[in-house]
């Protein structure tokens, strides 16, 4: 599976969900995340785990830089994440967390995270899903929604969260489990 991706810090994000849902997004609900992240010789390894027990292992390969990127992606969903996670602890060894609280937005091929991450802040990231269009129209509509929604070239970021609290040297815990809030 491939998607186009951009992450972009966000001081705003009310102004970017107006826009958004202004453009004909609709909202899609609120999920708490709790990713858990293995070491790995290539790509990255995460478990994404739910406040309602259920988890997603996601294996992603994309390059690290701030401006559109292809993302290829495999998952795996389970009922029982956290006997999974300590699988893969015990073999591959973990190498942090990352929780987050994401407000979900779709925009015809496009999700829109609104998320909030522990111990970095506000954040804007757009995955743009390829279906049946072709690389460079999955392209075009992630730049488009991109100059919609207002997102600066400035604010651009190019690893992924994880990444960003290792460089500040931390390692969250999660404030609280997750809970089990919808919209």
């Amino acid at each position: 599976m491939r998607n186009f991706e951009l992450k972009c810090r966000c001081d705003d994000p009310d102004s970017v969900r107006a826009r958004a849902l202004a453009l004909g997004a609709q909202e899609a609900g609120v999920l708490e995340q709790d990713d858990l992240f293995f070491r790995t010789p290539a790509g990255r390894l995460k478990l994404r785990r739910f406040p309602d027990g259920r988890g997603e292992l996601i294996s992603y390969v994309r390059p690290d830089h701030p401006g559109e990127r292809v993302s290829d992606y495999r998952l795996y969903r389970t009922d029982a994440p956290d006997s999974l996670a300590a699988a893969l602890e015990h073999s591959l060894g973990s190498e942090g967390r990352v929780c987050k609280r994401r407000r979900l937005l779709l925009h015809r091929r496009t999700r829109i995270h609104l998320d909030e991450v522990e111990g970095l802040g506000s954040f804007v990231e757009l995955e743009t899903v390829v279906t049946t269009q072709s690389d460079a129209e999955a392209e075009a509509e992630l730049c488009d929604l991109a100059e919609a929604l207002g997102l600066r070239s400035a604010d651009r970021i190019a690893v992924s969260y994880h990444d960003l609290l290792q460089g500040a040297g931390s390692t969250p815990e999660c404030s609280a489990p997750p809970s089990r809030e919808r919209l």
